[in-house]
């Protein structure tokens, strides 16, 4: 079996934010794999701790550390001094994650959750796209 969603998320403020139950609750009733993907390039998604927010926190820090908007030279920058910058984060942490499910319940981790890392001041609804591939049960 093969299911497949789009969902529009809310916007929301740069930074890393926990969206796992806004992507569970569109999971099929299988056991398998789910794909999801985002249709964006200034924004990822990740699979890291969901307990701690200072986490979230350090990852933003961490990122704007590594790929600095005091750079000059960055040529793609019409949109802003976060443009380019987005660009390089989304290839950084991937525009795609994967994980099991069992009877539509995801197998992670203890202290694992799904990320949207927005990388934009500005960016706006994220379309994302949910494909689950296994068995019914």
């Amino acid at each position: 079996m093969v299911a497949q969603n789009t969902i529009k998320l809310k916007p929301y403020s740069r930074g890393f934010h926990l969206i796992t139950p806004e992507i569970t609750k569109h999971l099929p009733k299988i056991t398998g794999l789910v794909n999801v993907f985002i249709k964006h390039t200034s924004a990822s998604l990740t699979i890291n701790e969901n307990a701690d927010p200072t986490v979230r926190e350090d990852f933003e820090e961490h990122f704007n550390k590594l790929v600095s908007e005091k750079e000059t030279y960055f040529k793609h920058t019409l949109e802003g001094p976060d443009d380019m910058t987005s660009h390089i984060k989304n290839s950084l942490l991937g525009s795609s994650i994967n994980f099991p499910i069992k009877s539509g319940l995801p197998l992670f981790g203890v202290w694992q959750g799904i990320y949207l890392c927005e990388h934009r001041n500005n960016g706006g609804s994220r379309k994302l796209i949910i494909t689950a591939y296994g068995k019914g049960d």
